[in-house]
């Protein structure tokens, strides 16, 4: 085998254009098979992939190398979404490829904007938990930590959203229909996942004390697939391993020599069901069934494949701490907690006590909510009869906490009933995010706001027990894809002006506060400015045949549709300004473009008649000519990684306004901020930092805080007298409720009224409606001065230094994870 590797020689790929030019005459040639007057635009693109992955291959396989040879710490990152959107321009944008690449297509008459366009996203996730899954893959290959990153390959993603008759109609993203040129099937790499059956007791005098055996399962095979994940300005990579469900058996040859066909495929088709759909609606029994399946088959075939790596270069499992880090991005993942424990115990042979020890200094756990309704719990009942072991394992840990608990703090029955990782209240449920925190050596949220309210509420027991295990870390973006790749005309401003080294220390930012005062810079990034804002329009005329107007203030909310994050809020203002500029047309109002956009969950019946809501707003006030250049209302469909690409740097003001302590940090309020926008908020997540960082001068705060919040809520809160207070709110409120936006269905939001005055207004906006009214008019005061305006956005921008997922990463990787780069001459 060593002369095999001594003699083994291949081509290095060139970096030049001729080279280039060459090797992607030879991916279509012989790669795609396409003759060039033949091919398509998706085949010049798979073929231009196929040569920009050939870049990346070589520095992958020198960083895996160079990790084992360090005996480097790895960090496996686990979580069910990675929203990384689309790959082709993030990885010629790591490689510095971009002008290189440009000049060898236009040389075959290709246009590589064009070309980059038909690339669909990987519609791996849903909103800002992919998302920020994807940007921490981003930093720890950019910072050399050795990371690794696990989930699911669905093949239908979050479901592909069409406004029909402005309704959300939600229809299947194939996202891998031309096929997927950046991922490496690795059919060799599988692991059997096994669900149902039951479990025996193993006797005899080898075994642990607590071993079983897990038997009569219906068993899945999880199939690898490994898509590289480049470092910007490093030779150093990681990847992103998903899983792929195929059934253990292809087909029931009997039944189909019967003729009984769909027989034959049937088991087939059921287990590979499991890595079919990403969140499938869980309003119905078999769906909340599948989705506990998913994710125990991701963690199953993932841990597997840890310990499998592990045990390559070890004979035992005293380095396993040492050598292993199982990060859970929120709740979803914490099955692999008992899964390590059943491998470890059950396959390998270690007493509990060893096992557990080693469980608590491998995992950590970051929340991401503080709603106990979004805590993720499963029946027992149900919970037993798909994962029998794994009930088993999670009562043990359980009874053994309780009675260490016991030991410590006297019988307290209360005490325990708050801390037990079953909740026996009504239907017996286990709680996951127990279950993540007692496993965990290190519990964090993702802004300072939403840590310290996670230690007072959700797991306030839990802090006070084990106040060493909890910390913030604050979400960040990655500045590579969120201003270099999504904003050429600001990263071009701001190469010019203060280099390029922005892109790995987002600090060098704060070189642009003085700019501010600088008249030709504020006119330059005003001009930046227009030229996104020309970008979105130019998308919202091609794609929903309505003219936008560049001079106006671009009023953006775009995110996942959820009551709490009170896109309802926004549409109550809008119909308010509808009123006002029809009452008075000539009072000097400010031109605006009020852009919505962002899914609802298919079950989500309220978030889904909001989204009507503001489609029926919007056909209305646009029809109306009397405010037409004063105020257009847009809602895009099918909100997307590369469709936020092209929104987040046109915005001018920047929507974050959830209630008060329910939004655990937010990802978005910084990557608009980072591209110019200036924000309009509530405190609340990391909006409380940004605020501090950019100056609260720079920034538009209004409504209730979370301590007045909780205030409220306790007191008793009446939103009627709210409504029957303020002669404004009531007619915006009555026009809703009594059909003007809804004229052939009068009583359609009826529901819509009742939720907000009759029925507790649960997220208070009605509330917070007054002081977000009048900030508004703040908002319009200043957009009148184009250089205040301006001058306030660079602040903004400079501000958010401390914002970079490259920061965060950091922190994660010195204090959490406490693992080194990997080093590469």
């Amino acid at each position: 085998m060593t002369n095999t590797v001594q003699e083994f020689k291949y081509d290095h790929p060139d970096r030049d254009v001729a080279a280039f030019k060459r090797a992607v005459a030879n991916k279509l040639m012989y790669a795609v098979g396409k003759d060039p007057v033949a091919a398509s635009q998706d085949d010049w693109l798979h073929a231009t992939a196929l040569a920009v992955r050939d870049q990346l291959v070589e520095r992958w396989m020198a960083t895996t190398r160079a990790q084992y040879a360090q005996r480097l710490k790895r960090v496996y990152y686990l979580s069910m979404e990675f929203l990384i959107g689309r790959t082709f321009t993030n990885a010629i944008l790591a490689l510095e490829l971009q002008e290189t690449v440009k000049e060898a297509l236009a040389d075959f008459g290709v246009d590589i904007e064009q070309l980059a366009e038909r690339e669909p996203d990987a519609a791996l996730g849903n909103g800002g938990l992919g998302r920020l899954a994807a940007c921490f893959l981003d930093s720890m290959a950019t910072l050399g930590v050795p990371g690794f990153g696990y989930g699911i390959r669905y093949e239908y993603g979050m479901f592909r959203q069409r406004i029909v008759d402005g309704q959300q109609v939600e229809t299947p993203d194939y996202w891998l229909t031309r096929g997927n040129p950046w991922e490496f099937a690795r059919p060799e790499v599988s692991y059997r996942v096994r669900f149902g059956g039951h479990v025996q007791r193993r006797d005899g005098k080898n075994a642990p004390y607590g071993a079983a055996r897990w038997i009569d399962t219906h068993d899945v095979l999880a199939v690898a697939y490994d898509t590289i994940i480049p470092g910007y300005g490093t030779q150093a990579t990681n990847t992103l391993r998903l899983w792929s469900a195929r059934a253990t058996a292809e087909i029931d040859l009997k039944a189909f020599n019967r003729g009984n066909y769909m027989e034959a495929v049937e088991s087939k088709n059921h287990s590979e069901n499991v890595s079919r759909v990403l969140y499938p609606d869980d309003s119905t029994p078999s769906g909340r069934e599948l989705r506990l399946h998913q994710e125990y088959f991701f963690v199953s075939a993932s841990v597997q494949d840890m310990l499998h790596r592990y045990l390559r270069n070890h004979s035992g499992f005293d380095e396993l701490p040492a050598q292993l880090s199982i990060h859970l991005n929120d709740t979803h993942p914490v099955l692999a907690v008992p899964e390590l424990m059943r491998l470890l115990i059950d396959d390998h042979d270690l007493d509990w006590d060893t096992a557990w020890a080693h469980t608590q200094k491998i995992f950590s756990y970051t929340n991401h909510t503080l709603m106990h309704e979004a805590l993720e719990t499963w029946p027992v009942d149900m919970f037993g009869r798909i994962l029998p072991r794994h009930l088993q394992i999670i009562f043990d840990m359980n009874s053994r906490f309780l009675a260490q608990v016991t030991q410590q703090h006297g019988h307290d029955v209360e005490l325990m009933r708050r801390l037990s990782l079953i909740d026996e209240n009504g239907e017996r449920r286990v709680r996951m995010a127990y279950v993540a925190v007692l496993a965990s050596h290190s519990v964090n949220g993702v802004s300072e706001l939403h840590s310290e309210l996670m230690k007072q509420s959700i797991f306030a027991d839990f802090a006070k027990l084990f106040p060493e295990r909890f910390n913030n870390k604050t979400n960040g973006v990655t500045p590579r894809r969120w201003l270099a790749q999504a904003n050429p005309p600001l990263a071009k401003l701001l190469d010019h002006r203060i280099g390029r080294g922005w892109r790995r220390n987002l600090d060098q930012l704060e070189a642009l506060r003085p700019m501010a005062e600088q008249p030709a810079f504020v006119r330059a990034f005003r001009h930046a400015k227009r030229e996104n804002k020309l970008r979105l329009a130019n998308w919202v005329e091609q794609h929903l045949n309505i003219v936008l107007d560049t001079d106006a203030m671009f009023d953006v909310q775009v995110k996942r549709m959820h009551e709490y994050k009170r896109q309802l809020l926004n549409v109550l203002h809008v119909v308010t300004r509808y009123h006002r500029i029809l009452d008075e047309p000539d009072a000097g109002h400010v031109p605006r473009a009020i852009v919505f956009a962002g899914k609802a969950a298919s079950a989500y019946h309220m978030a889904k008649l909001v989204i009507r809501l503001i489609n029926d707003v919007a056909a209305t006030i646009n029809a109306d000519e009397r405010v037409n250049r004063l105020l257009k209302v847009v809602f895009l469909p099918n909100y997307s990684v590369s469709l936020a690409e092209v929104i987040i740097p046109a915005a001018d003001l920047s929507e974050q306004i959830s209630t008060a302590g329910t939004e655990a940090s937010g990802t978005g309020n910084m990557k608009f901020a980072i591209n110019g926008a200036l924000t309009i908020g509530t405190l609340d997540g990391a909006n409380v930092e940004m605020r501090d960082a950019v100056g609260a001068e720079n920034f538009f705060i209004f409504g209730n805080t979370t301590d007045q919040v909780a205030s409220i809520r306790a007191t008793g809160y009446s939103p009627r007298d709210i409504y029957e207070g303020n002669v404004e709110l009531q007619r915006t409120l009555d026009s809703i409720r009594d059909g003007l936006f809804s004229p052939s269905e009068p009583s359609r939001y009826q529901e819509i009224f009742d939720a907000l005055v009759n029925w507790g207004d649960h997220y208070l906006l009605l509330a917070d409606y007054a002081s977000y009214v009048q900030t508004q008019e703040k908002v319009d005061a200043l957009y009148r001065d184009p250089d205040a305006w301006t001058r306030m956005a660079i602040h903004n921008v400079a501000g958010m230094g401390r914002f970079s997922s490259d920061r965060t990463i950091a922190e994660y990787s010195h204090q959490i994870w406490r693992t080194r780069p990997v080093s590469l001459g």
